[in-house]
């Protein structure tokens, strides 16, 4: 009955960003007056509001995860959320969003399936019919009230696509089912002027790279460095006070500029790469720049794997694993057949492309 609700998962996303989490990073966030008042008290609105690249996205996986280790044996109590994604346009339409919050607290709930799940189940499956919009709010609300607590995440709510309202109507939603049955909602997004008045009443949070997650983030990394960056304690050092200068709030910065100084021949060469690291506005997009440059001064085949592999990232529907990259990598123009003698090596090959994955809301 719930897959046949809606395929869409968003578990596999949490899996994946929750683990993209630095060690003991995040730590502030939840230790926070605003998101310990929002988990405390019923019908909050908690809004977090980050620039580019602030880690908006890794710390909602965070805040899930905690609520998922509170109240994993506690049946009383609901959790859904929305990974938003621009590039995942076809998922969001309000009934697919709909029917993936009715479909995440609905399986939640101990032995059976809730009576609204099974309702639309079996009036519509025979005659191979979909549920209309104000069914699935109906089932959505009457599930909901089932839980004498139920928490709703939000992640990057500016992707949302705008065709039909989208945003709004979403939104319009949850604050209904709130206003019904005291649901607590938590949205990350960069500043959105369309929905303000939406937030103008509710909590507010800024969501920026703290120093000492870069610290921690920079601390767990510093292995991967030349071995000479390991022998040279004071380079060490300012390797990580450098970046960490530098970043302004961007977590992603952090991530960016480390591995600019990865493939570094000397001590000279990393200390030239560190006094050209852009600060202030801009260099969130000059990083990028200074990216593809790396990638394309590589030898002429490699700088071309690389920008076919940038090219699949970026155009594909849905994120690829490595293994499927490299499958796709491995078809050239006019093949007729697959040719598995054909498939890149990863790790002579691919030495920026798959990473650049991390990457793949900016390369677009």
């Amino acid at each position: 009955m719930l897959e046949w609700l809606t395929p869409i998962d968003y578990a596999p996303r949490q899996s994946d960003y929750i683990g993209r989490r630095g060690p003991e990073t995040g730590q502030w966030f939840l230790d926070s007056s605003e998101f310990k008042a929002w988990h405390r008290l019923r019908a909050e609105t908690l809004f977090c509001l980050g620039i580019p690249g602030a880690g908006k996205t890794i710390l909602s996986s965070i805040a899930n995860n905690y609520l998922l280790q509170e109240y994993d044996k506690d049946p009383t109590t609901g959790l859904a959320y929305i990974y938003f994604d621009f590039r995942r346009g076809g998922e969001q339409k309000i009934d697919n969003l709909l029917l993936s919050l009715l479909k995440q607290l609905a399986q939640t709930r101990p032995r059976c399936s809730p009576d609204a799940v099974e309702a639309l189940y079996f009036n519509h499956r025979k005659k191979r019919t979909r549920p209309l919009l104000d069914e699935i709010r109906e089932a959505l609300r009457s599930v909901a009230a089932l839980y004498t607590r139920v928490f709703f995440i939000i992640d990057a709510l500016d992707e949302c696509k705008t065709d039909g309202d989208c945003r709004g109507r979403i939104l319009e939603e949850l604050l209904s089912i709130q206003s019904e049955c005291g649901a607590n909602i938590l949205v990350t997004s960069r500043p959105i002027p369309d929905n303000a008045d939406e937030f103008k009443e509710c909590k507010k949070l800024e969501i920026r790279a703290h120093d000492e997650d870069i610290q921690k983030y920079l601390n767990s990394r510093m292995r991967e460095l030349p071995p000479f960056v390991a022998k040279n304690s004071d380079l060490g050092e300012e390797i990580k006070n450098r970046i960490r200068e530098s970043v302004d709030g961007m977590f992603l910065l952090a991530q960016l500029y480390l591995n600019s100084l990865i493939g570094k021949k000397s001590c000279k060469a990393v200390r030239k790469a560190l006094s050209q690291l852009s600060a202030g506005p801009g260099s969130y997009d000059r990083a990028y720049n200074d990216t593809m440059e790396r990638i394309l001064g590589q030898q002429t085949d490699c700088a071309e794997l690389a920008k076919q592999a940038l090219t699949w990232i970026v155009c594909s529907k849905r994120p690829l694993n490595t293994s499927e990259i490299l499958h796709a990598l491995a078809v050239e123009l006019d093949d007729t057949e697959f040719d598995e003698e054909n498939i890149p090596t990863l790790n002579s090959s691919l030495p920026f492309a798959v990473g650049s994955s991390l990457s793949k809301k900016k390369a677009a």
